[in-house]
């Protein structure tokens, strides 16, 4: 397998690298190295949100939504995660999806004008 630059270097260093490119919004790039960086250390949740953010700026809004529910997964109670999921599945026009993530997320945040 050809090693390319984005698979060079140790995990912290593609996750600043992504980090890098996510923050000059060249989030088709921070995906792409995130994805693996997501696989390497499943167990954390930073890299995924990051790729969720990353695909869902790049409008790979159902990659957003898989990456969310697996944040999800590994933290139930990630209320960003839960913002997010509900913006998502809103821009994909299923608000009545979007909902209960959304109240959630607002619960959770401590905003309870919005549940």
């Amino acid at each position: 397998m050809d090693m390319t630059y984005d698979d060079h270097g140790t995990a912290a260093e593609r996750w600043e690298r992504a980090r890098l490119f996510f923050d000059a919004k060249e989030y088709v790039t921070a995906a792409r190295i995130l994805d693996a960086l997501a696989d390497e250390v499943p167990e954390q949740v930073a890299p995924r949100l990051l790729l969720a953010r990353a695909y869902y700026h790049s409008a790979q809004l159902l990659r957003a939504e898989a990456a969310l529910r697996e944040v999800l997964e590994i933290d139930p109670v990630e209320s960003y995660a839960r913002l997010m999921l509900g913006r998502t599945l809103q821009r994909q026009g299923r608000a009545d999806d979007a909902r209960p993530h959304l109240r959630m997320a607002a619960a959770l945040s401590g905003d309870f004008a919005q549940v």
